[in-house]
This record gives structure tokens, C-alpha cells and sequence, in this order.
């Protein structure tokens, strides 16, 4: 099976912010962002392996900007590694106000999926091959955080995190 690149798997989702996906504030609830990202993530995914997937693993979401009443939502989504039969999503998702015409940064994430053959059981999926710089360093930086998630998922030891271990520990 031939690796892919990440343009590959590349989506954008674009959601309109109407008064039920609001708080009280006026902005959009969290939640419904995360159940989007959920959303853009799974068809990344999904695209890169040609495979249902499930999510496995939401990394740490911040919220920089507040999207509002209104406004549009574009998530950018697509693979940033491959591994055996799971794959990191990255994510960068953007407000924009098409009334005042500008385009703002809301937030970034890692969603990790894992493919699943016609059993739902995990099935090895294609290998993945970064272009450019930026696709190159999400790729690099995937497989630490990778092992942060299987330590804090307690299935990996963290003297096992040799890949972290070079950060901190000089021979």
C-alpha cells in the first residue's frame, strides 16, 4: 500500500454560527465546535485510509478567539502522520466575520483516529510522506506527541517515551 501525502486528506468544513450553537454570550459553545472538529477530523481521516474510523484520542483544545453569533466557522483538517492502524488529525479552525469581511484564528487541535476493517477491528492504513515544511514539522512533532498520549493514556511507561527522553536527557 503506496503512502500518501497530507494534501491527500486534506478537508474544509465551513458551519454558519446560528442562535442554537450559542451561549448566553453570544458565541459559539464549545462543544458544538468540538462536535465539528469531530466531524472534519473523521472525513480526514476517512480520506486517507478509504476506511471507517473511530476517534481515539482529543487532544488539548484552547479556545484563542471566540467565534460569534453569525459569524462562519472554516476547519481545516488533514493527516499530520501515519502510524500502524492509527493516524493523527491536526486541525486549525478560523472565525470569520463575511459582514466586516476579515478572517480570524479560533483554535488548533490533534484528533487521533484509528481505522477499522469490515469486523470493526483496527486495519493497517497507507503510510504518510509530508511535501512541504510545515507538513514536515507537524510530521516530526507527531510522534511525541503521540507517546505524551499513550503515557497519559497509561499505555506506554514514560521511561518508555524515547522520543520525549531525547528532549530532556542528554547522553
Amino acid at each position: 500500500m503506496p503512502d500518501k501525502n497530507p494534501a491527500d486528506s486534506s478537508i474544509i468544513m465551513t458551519e454558519l454560527v446560528l442562535p442554537n450553537d450559542t451561549n448566553t454570550f453570544g458565541n459559539l459553545m464549545g462543544g458544538r465546535l468540538m462536535y465539528w472538529m469531530d466531524i472534519a477530523a473523521a472525513l480526514a481521516a476517512m480520506k486517507h485510509c478509504g476506511s471507517p474510523v473511530v476517534t481515539a484520542s482529543v487532544d488539548n483544545i484552547s479556545f484563542e478567539s471566540p467565534i460569534k453569533l453569525g459569524n462562519v466557522v472554516h476547519i481545516e483538517a488533514k493527516v499530520s502522520r501515519a502510524f500502524n492502524t492509527s493516524m493523527e488529525v491536526h486541525m486549525n479552525v478560523w472565525g470569520e466575520d463575511a459582514i466586516q469581511q476579515y478572517k480570524y484564528k479560533s483554535n488548533e487541535a490533534y484528533y487521533t483516529f484509528v481505522a477499522l476493517d469490515p469486523n470493526g477491528k483496527p486495519r493497517k492504513i497507507p503510510g504518510l510522506t509530508p511535501v512541504t515544511d510545515d507538513e514536515k514539522k507537524l510530521f516530526d512533532g507527531a510522534l511525541r506527541r503521540r507517546q505524551i498520549r499513550l503515557i497519559l493514556g497509561g499505555k506506554m511507561k514514560p521511561d518508555d517515551a524515547a522520543e520525549l527522553k531525547a528532549l530532556f536527557v542528554k547522553d
